[in-house]
């Protein structure tokens, strides 16, 4: 084998602070492995497979185990510092200490579910280190009679680490994909048709991070067809459980070029979502959703930008009730005043694009200034405005943007 593959291996790996257990168990693999492949011993040519997974695992691009002479990953690239410690405990091993308690659990996922709605997202970056080892621990010690709740709980915690992962955009699209193909395991391990149907959806959205928007519609409308039953059954909760999943189709759809038919059919999953909406009768945070009619105009406002027609967006915004927006969480209520920017900067209303941003901003300024794809925004905005107003220019000096 080359010896500088297995020597930048080590020097990455001591970076990342991993002893070669730590690296070895990673890798599924043993100490000795470790100390065979860092000195050139374990075989002439390592497998790809081998090195995509250290180049994972160590959070580098593949070339930087290649050669010596790889630059620097361009900005935007990789994983932000604050996401680091969430993207190592997934690959954290189960830890050999007392699990907590799942009551314990269950009151810090609450906690953690606030914090996301509330867009604090450095609370999260806090907390859900320690949340996913310790729901991993429940759900791997769990007496028979608890596994089942066990699993639900450790499935709502990836659930959780997905979305906020998703934050990030594309520079934490694996590790998010990671974390929701974990969440659909632990909840068809619970049997939970609620848990199945939300780690579905995760599953959908991360499939269209990864440019695969068609295979994200087919496996959202599968799971809502395969659930809908079970979710009927459930009342509110598994009525919002199953119009998020059609929320999703939509969204799915809406990423790919726009076409007559596409639009259609992104469509047609909103009018879905909006029947069972109408089903359920209101706006209710049933499982962190925030699910009703207001989220459904919501995401039909989100849909219409993706296929960037921000006339009809604006359109659709004005269906909505203020009064009810007024009762979303905060990062739906940010999140819209970002898609109104961008409506507006589609529509060449620039003066209406940055105070739609200012306003996100001063509701949740980490929903704004830590989002790539916000910044990119704000940055588009600053671009298009000849002379950019002082409260716009301060946003974008917050933003690490120059105005």
């Amino acid at each position: 084998m080359d010896t500088g593959i297995g020597r930048r291996i080590a020097y990455w790996r001591e970076r990342r602070g991993y002893t070669q257990t730590d690296f070895g168990q990673l890798m599924g693999q043993t100490k000795r492995w470790v100390q065979s492949l860092e000195g050139g011993q374990r075989q002439q040519d390592p497998r790809l497979s081998v090195l995509v997974r250290a180049a994972e695992v160590l959070r580098i691009p593949l070339e930087q185990l290649l050669t010596d002479s790889t630059p620097e990953p361009p900005a935007g690239s990789v994983p932000p510092a604050e996401a680091l410690g969430v993207i190592d405990a997934l690959y954290s091993p189960v830890a050999s200490t007392e699990a907590p308690a799942l009551a314990v659990l269950q009151r810090r996922l609450v906690y953690c579910c606030e914090a996301f709605q509330a867009c604090h997202y450095a609370t999260l970056a806090r907390e859900l280190p320690s949340l996913i080892v310790g729901a991993g621990q429940a759900a791997h010690s769990a007496a028979a009679g608890e596994q089942s709740d066990a699993e639900a709980v450790l499935s709502r915690v990836y659930q959780l680490t997905t979305s906020y992962l998703h934050k990030y955009g594309q520079p934490t699209a694996i590790q998010a994909a990671l974390a929701a193909d974990r969440a659909l395991v632990a909840a068809e391990r619970s049997g939970d048709p609620v848990q199945i149907g939300a780690a579905a959806r995760r599953v959908a959205k991360s499939l269209v991070y990864q440019q695969r928007p068609e295979a994200a519609v087919e496996f959202a409308t599968a799971a809502a067809q395969r659930l809908a039953d079970g979710l009927t059954e459930r009342g509110p909760l598994g009525l919002s459980t199953l119009g998020m999943l059609y929320l999703s189709a939509a969204l799915a759809a809406s990423s790919q070029d726009r076409t007559t038919a596409r639009v259609r059919t992104a469509s047609g999953y909103v009018d879905e979502a909006a029947d069972v909406a109408d089903r359920q009768g209101a706006d209710l945070n049933m499982d962190w959703t925030m699910f009703g009619p207001t989220n459904v105009g919501l995401h039909r406002v989100d849909m219409l930008l993706r296929f960037e027609d921000g006339w009809s967006a604006l359109e659709a915004a004005d269906d909505l009730n203020p009064e009810a927006l007024g009762k979303m969480s905060r990062e739906r209520q940010a999140g819209h005043h970002v898609a109104m920017a961008r409506a507006s900067l589609l529509t060449r209303r620039k003066d209406a694009a940055a105070r739609e941003l200012l306003k996100a901003d001063e509701l949740a300024p980490e929903e704004v200034r830590g989002r790539p794809d916000t910044i990119g925004l704000v940055k588009d905005v600053v671009g298009a405005t000849p002379n950019p107003g002082g409260e716009l220019r301060a946003l974008a000096g917050r933003c690490g943007l120059r105005a």
